[in-house]
């Protein structure tokens, strides 16, 4: 789904560019990129993250799945095709943010291994932090905070991750978080502990 079609068109390179960006802002443009199961607290956790840091003076963004398929990526649904373009266009969204010298924190599940290999390649090196938010699927189908697991074991919701479409769990993520063992305020601080990206100077 993503072959270049467009012809005839050249990369036009901005005067102001990321290094003067990130001097300005007195911080580094990186993706912070959570993922896991509905239900494992990816979104919870990924706002609070940018609360945070927002609160220390850094400017960011919460990219969030639903959000984002409320615009962007209103015309795609749940097929395997249909994922893999949704996490392409993201990881090119969260690429600008990065660019700009925003700190982007991203909730999606993003079940494909390929998928999020491809968003962490279009990046720099060390602008890709990749957080595996961990909490077994009895444990986020028991919170089932939209009723979506509900509703996939009825039968209503077709191709549901963790009922009748795989997820694939990150084997070199940089942080992973058990959400059934730490709380949130847990949670947070181990990102922001375990990610020198998150501790440096220029943060």
């Amino acid at each position: 789904m993503a072959d270049q079609k467009a012809t005839n068109i050249i990369w036009h390179q901005s005067e102001v560019n990321q290094a003067a960006r990130e001097e300005l802002l007195k911080q580094k443009g990186v993706v912070i990129w959570f993922t896991g199961l509905s239900g494992s607290g990816k979104s919870t956790i990924a706002n609070q993250v940018a609360n945070v840091l927002h609160q220390l003076g850094k400017l960011t963004y919460v990219l969030d799945g639903d959000n984002i398929r409320h615009g962007l990526n209103k015309n795609l649904g749940f097929s395997p095709e249909d994922r893999e373009e949704n996490i392409r266009r993201i990881g090119e969204v969260a690429k600008l943010f990065a660019d700009a010298g925003i700190i982007a924190t991203t909730a999606f599940i993003s079940p494909y291994s390929k998928d999020r290999d491809k968003a962490r390649e279009i990046l720099e090196n060390g602008r890709f932090i990749e957080v595996f938010v961990d909490c077994p699927l009895e444990v986020c189908e028991s919170r089932d905070p939209k009723g979506l697991y509900e509703k996939a074991r009825a039968g209503e919701i077709k191709e549901f991750t963790g009922i009748d479409a795989p997820y694939e769990v990150p084997e070199n993520a940089e942080i992973v978080i058990n959400t059934n063992d730490l709380d949130l305020a847990a949670s947070t601080q181990k990102v922001r502990s375990e990610d020198t990206r998150l501790n440096s100077s220029h943060w």
